[in-house]
Parts: C-alpha cells; sequence; structure tokens
C-alpha cells in the first residue's frame, strides 16, 4: 500500500495556512493511518482500530 493509494484527511483542527496538520486515512484493511501533512513524502504510520481508538480516547483526556 502507498499513500496515494489512499483518501486522506486533514485533522478538522487545522487551519487554512498550514500549521501542525495531521492527515488520516483509513487504509483497505480499516486500520487507520497518520501523517504529517507538511512532509507526506516522509511516510506514514497505521494503527490498528484499537490502538487507534485509545489514542483519541487519550489525547481528548478520556484515558483507559
Amino acid at each position: 500500500m502507498t499513500t496515494t493509494d489512499l483518501t486522506w484527511r486533514k485533522s478538522s483542527y487545522s487551519n487554512q495556512t498550514g500549521g501542525n496538520c495531521v492527515e488520516v486515512a483509513v487504509t483497505p484493511s480499516g486500520d487507520t493511518a497518520l501523517r504529517d501533512s507538511k512532509t507526506p513524502e516522509a511516510g506514514h504510520l497505521t494503527l490498528p482500530t484499537t490502538e487507534w481508538t485509545a489514542l483519541l480516547q487519550a489525547v481528548k483526556g478520556n484515558s483507559l
């Protein structure tokens, strides 16, 4: 799988001028891929659904 095979979405917290942006995409297997929008060619990190959910909960302050 390459990053061009995925449909990337920017974080809803990103602004139009760039800044610190995270992009996410759902892989064909249902995992979540993450990358830095400023350097998409640097690659991405893929997380299984359970780990993506845990990360979102931790970021939101609802740690497990």
